[in-house]
């Protein structure tokens, strides 16, 4: 009777590394030198390391040596990591603002994540920023920043809308611990200031809160499952992320403690050799306090293409953003897509109904028309515009950004 022998890795080799630490892959990796060959073990880790943002694409060899012995080859293209930002747009005044930045996706060679970015919109912002996933093993790491961020922001009050100056400054201790290649967590906690400052306009009737400072601490728990396949600029599978945030404010007064929720699924599949269909579904609910600071916006720079910068807010939001994108131009280290899309959602006012949901004033769908300037071996090179058009309101506009929408 014939016994089947066990075939083991002798050796783990990588190929067309350049910045990325051979010692980094090696400590994160589960093919590992005398394990037992498995091909299933090792196209996870193919989707594993595809999803670094530092590596382009990967393809593996297995070779026989002596015996029952085999070696493993990863031939991996990396990206360049150092990815410079640079986003115009027009605020709520109508004026032009910008967000420039710089970020390394690959610090170190060893998959950390350290940037920052300036922003003018009409007042001054910033942020800096320090992620290592895998600093202190190969599952578990840290993630740290600080951001001190202005803006002018329209509030929702009955007697009509006013505008505020906001100011959020915090500073976020996060752990990150990765369970499996397919399921990861993130918890820690968020100190930070909010202060609302009311901006007086011909004609504003004085509204009910004129000034607010609040010192708050946010809890934070967020679980990811992502079984994305990435090929270049084409993703298939699925991914889903639970963000779960509890708020502690000391003055319960004015800005009573209140629990925040949101589920982003995501859905793509590959459509013969160029297309790529695409789904965001995003359920989300907090405390149902009557609050003109309710936490939802609807704004186009986040969920809806086209509706205009935060021209409402909720309690709770239901937001479903589809897409179909096409590559019209492939080129070995650029390409083009065009995109057809879809984007509705409806929302909870702020101490509202769960029937809100489906009140057709809360309903809002737009649809149009997008570009997306590829490059393929830049971590998240992607230049988008997107123009959308009001199917449910009388109201149109343009969306241009880095990364795809979603």
């Amino acid at each position: 009777m014939a016994v089947a022998q066990t075939n083991y890795i002798s050796k783990v080799r990588f190929t067309g590394i350049k910045k990325i630490k051979t010692s980094f892959l090696e400590n994160v990796l589960t093919t590992q030198p005398n394990h037992e060959l498995d091909s299933t073990v090792i196209q996870n880790d193919i989707k594993f390391l595809k999803r670094i943002p530092a590596v382009a694409n990967v393809t593996y060899a297995v070779k026989r040596l002596a015996n029952n012995q085999y070696s493993v080859e990863y031939a991996i293209e990396e990206r360049f990591s150092i990815i410079p930002l640079f986003n115009v747009y027009t605020s709520n005044n109508e004026e032009v603002a910008y967000r420039v930045g710089l970020s390394e996706y690959n610090f170190l060679g060893r998959g950390m994540v350290v940037g920052g970015f300036y922003q003018k919109d009409i007042y001054d912002s910033y942020r800096i920023n320090f992620q290592a996933p895998y600093l202190f093993s190969k599952r578990f790491g840290i993630g740290l920043s600080y951001q001190n961020f202005t803006s002018l922001e329209p509030v929702f009050f009955s007697q009509g809308t006013v505008d505020y100056k906001y100011n959020n400054e915090s500073y976020e201790v996060l752990g990150l611990y990765e369970i499996n290649a397919k399921n990861r967590f993130s918890a820690g906690v968020n100190i930070f200031t909010e202060n609302y400052q009311y901006v007086a306009k011909e004609d504003d009737v004085l509204p009910p809160v004129t000034g607010l400072i609040e010192d708050k601490t946010l809890y934070k728990l967020i679980y990811q499952y992502d079984n994305l396949d990435y090929h270049y600029q084409y993703v298939s599978g699925l991914k889903n992320v639970l963000n779960f945030q509890f708020v502690h404010s000391k003055t319960n007064a004015s800005s009573p403690n209140f629990l925040i929720g949101w589920n982003d699924l995501l859905y793509y599949k590959r459509i013969k050799s160029r297309g790529n269909f695409a789904s965001r579904l995003r359920l989300g609910l907090s405390t149902n306090n009557d609050s003109p600071f309710a936490p939802f916006a609807l704004d186009n720079n986040v969920n809806i293409r086209g509706v205009g910068n935060v021209i409402d807010r909720g309690t709770g939001s239901i937001v479903l953003n589809t897409e179909y994108r096409y590559t019209v131009l492939e080129k070995t280290d650029y390409c083009i897509q065009g995109n057809a899309f879809v984007d509705s959602g409806s929302w909870r006012t702020p101490g509202g109904a769960l029937d809100d949901f489906i009140q057709s004033e809360n309903i809002v769908v737009f649809s149009g028309l997008g570009l997306r300037f590829i490059h393929k071996r830049i971590v998240n090179a992607v230049f988008r515009i997107d123009y959308g058009v009001g199917l449910t309101h009388n109201t149109h506009g343009m969306v241009f950004g880095i990364g795809q929408y979603f």
